[in-house]
């Protein structure tokens, strides 16, 4: 298969400080165990074969605060499908993990682009959330019942939160991006009783106003008994809610929580189980109606993992989200603060704001890491929104990608905004409420790969017949139980939607739902696509990331989206659309030039059956190429538009004339 022999350009090499963490874990195993463990690679393979033992010193590591400890790790036994209970017989509070530091160390910057910015420290933020908590506990919030979220990325959000899951409450969230209609989707799959949300915010220099959908959700939602708004203005108080039925502005409600006095109680955590649900959160909806998926609290683990012990850090760490509630990002931000880092929220996308918005913010604020989604990476690229000399960048020490395919030329972009800065993908997704693949800090950074499975994640790639490959496509599985896993669909009481949509077509072992390569030599991994758009043409399985990093290459193409077309005798062809740069004309020089390339640089079979113009290709809220979507239109095929965050592209793809009589 495609060069995959060959070992990649290095773009990042370990230095001798690097992973200071991981070397401290390893030789921590190596003495307790009296094992040898040569490297990374060693200590990965230990931490698979021997589960309970790698998981019970994470426990240990990262000092979850419990009330009576574990009796039973994981029993392994136990199907995978079946969700095996993690840490059985522990009782913890999962607000209480995240409120464990109390000190002056800042914990929140508050920053956007109408707003002025603002600080919170570790003590101000358990003393917001006791309030939080009282307010919801005299309201009549019980365990169990679930709080709702529709609103931008703001302090409150969190707080709510934390209030809630004090209570042993289940928070859910909506990206404030979506309609009334794709939100009550969402909302009415687990009927919540609370709502937090706000009455507008600024997004990209446009005013986004909310009250009016929040009105439609409350009228939609007879289980909510409150919709609680934060005011985005002292103005904003003035706005008249009362047509929003059981509405009322946060500082009434939180008046609820003081006594007479003006007191607040102390606030007391409700211990339940590790696998008490903490966060319902939900599918994309792009393939079906949305999943509300519900999860424990395995984060806190695979959190400390991957954002800790991985990376060496310490708590003068500064890290930049703009993810609001509603992205699986945001539950991992929040789980920052079970580290002790600071976390910066920014209300909208500070990325494009000017040329030098994004550079400016990280020498103000001490931004130490970033993450940049693929698509936010190429707008920054093609603008020229870079460093310039005037900024010093000196607290920044990484830049992270992922959330849709990073592409090989994403690779160089560290280069262009500070010398020997970290730069490496990550892969994860909604159903696993983190990453599996991460960086070590002992190893290299390979161009174009994800450079190693995280602790305790067996990876693995597998062909039709579930075989395990190496060097070729496969389809990418989880294949042991991991304490982060979603543990089912909220109303599948039977298990039955669950184990269809995850374990169907690999009968205990958890599929990704998209293409992968290992690397025989560097044992990276190559993200190839979404398996339900890959393509399968001439009898040969291709994922379309190798398209796309060849024809990223053309100067006068923006953007791309390939994807199979079935004929009458459901034979498939691959079809590719070019966006073209403004200004850029497309024509068959063009397609020819595009053509030969991806012949010489891939295998003859990659190259697309049909290349035509599209004026836009439709994207999700976290920037992913919805081929999917464009699939199932040329194949006149339903699909939900409701995902789509630009659907005034999608007719673009329809009745093609150039498509008809295949």
């Amino acid at each position: 298969m495609d060069k995959t022999d060959n070992i990649p350009e290095v773009v990042w090499q370990p230095r001798e400080d690097s992973g200071a963490e991981m070397r401290k874990f390893k030789k921590l195993i190596e003495s307790k165990y009296n094992v040898t463990l040569k490297d990374f690679w060693d200590l990965h393979k230990w931490s698979v074969e021997h589960l309970q033992l790698f998981w019970a010193e994470m426990w240990k590591q990262c000092d979850i605060i419990y009330s009576k400890n574990f009796d039973q790790v994981v029993d392994l036994n136990i199907p995978m499908e079946d969700s095996p209970a993690w840490f059985e017989g522990a009782r913890l509070n999962f607000a209480e993990n995240i409120l464990k530091f109390r000190d002056d160390h800042m914990a929140l910057i508050c920053a956007g682009e109408d707003r002025e910015t603002m600080f919170t420290t570790y003590a101000e933020m358990y003393e917001e959330a006791t309030l939080y908590t009282a307010a919801l506990r005299k309201f009549g919030l019980k365990k169990g019942d679930i709080v709702a979220c529709y609103m931008s990325n703001r302090k409150e959000a969190i707080m709510s939160m934390l209030g809630a899951t004090s209570i042993g409450a289940i928070f859910t969230g909506a990206l404030p991006i979506l309609g009334s209609k794709g939100v009550l989707n969402c909302f009415k799959l687990v009927n919540p009783k609370v709502l937090f949300t706000i009455d507008r915010y600024r997004n990209n220099n446009e005013e986004v106003e909310m009250l009016t959908k929040v009105k439609e959700i409350a009228e939609g939602l007879p289980s909510l008994e409150k919709v609680i708004i934060v005011p985005s203005k002292k103005c904003s108080k003035l706005k008249d809610i009362s047509k929003i039925k059981n509405s009322c502005f946060l500082d009434e409600f939180l008046e609820l929580g003081r006594e007479a006095d003006g007191t607040v109680a102390p606030l007391i955590f409700e211990q339940v189980s590790f696998s008490h649900p903490v966060f319902i959160i939900y599918t994309s909806g792009t393939t079906g109606p949305p999943k509300a998926l519900y999860a424990g609290s395995g984060i806190l683990l695979s959190t400390a993992r991957d954002c800790g012990m991985y990376g060496n850090l310490d708590r003068d760490t500064v890290w930049l989200s703009f993810s609001a509630v509603g992205w699986v990002s945001w539950c991992m931000i929040t789980a920052l603060h079970f580290l002790g880092y600071t976390v910066i929220l920014f209300e909208s996308n500070p990325y494009l704001l000017s040329p030098t918005f994004l550079w400016d913010l990280v020498d103000d604020l001490k931004i130490t890491h970033l993450f940049i989604s693929p698509g936010i990476l190429d707008d920054l690229e093609r603008k020229g929104y870079l460093p310039t000399e005037k900024h010093n960048l000196s607290s920044l020490k990484a830049i992270m990608s992922g959330g849709s395919v990073v592409k090989p030329q994403n690779f160089e972009f560290h280069k262009k905004v500070k010398k020997d800065v970290l730069y490496h993908a990550l892969y994860g997704s909604t159903e696993v409420m983190m990453t599996v693949m991460w960086h070590d800090h002992s190893l290299p950074v390979y161009k174009g790969e994800l450079s190693s499975p995280c602790l305790g994640v067996d990876i693995q790639c597998l062909n039709e017949e579930g075989k395990s490959v190496v060097g070729e496509p496969g389809e990418i599985v989880i294949a042991k139980p991991m304490p982060s896993l979603v543990l089912g669909i909220w109303g599948d009481d039977d298990r039955s939607i669950f184990k269809a949509t995850y374990f169907s077509k690999f009968p205990g072992k958890f599929a990704m739902s998209d293409i992968g390569i290992i690397n025989p030599k560097t044992k990276g991994l190559i993200i190839c696509g979404r398996s339900d758009a890959t393509l399968n043409v001439q009898g040969w399985r291709i994922g379309t990331t190798q398209i796309y990093s060849i024809v990223d290459k053309f100067p006068e193409v923006q953007d791309s989206v390939c994807v199979s077309q079935y004929g009458k005798n459901l034979d498939e062809r691959a079809v590719l659309f070019l966006k073209m740069k403004e200004g850029c004309t497309f024509n068959d020089e063009l397609v020819r030039r595009i053509q030969d390339r991806i012949g010489t640089e891939l295998l003859s079979y990659y190259i697309p059956d049909v290349i035509l113009e599209t004026m836009d290709i439709p994207y999700t809220a976290s920037g992913k190429e919805l081929e999917i979507i464009v699939k199932k239109i040329i194949n006149n095929m339903p699909y939900n538009p409701e995902t789509v965050i630009n659907p005034e592209c999608l007719p673009n793809f329809y009745n093609i004339p150039e498509l008809q009589g295949f």
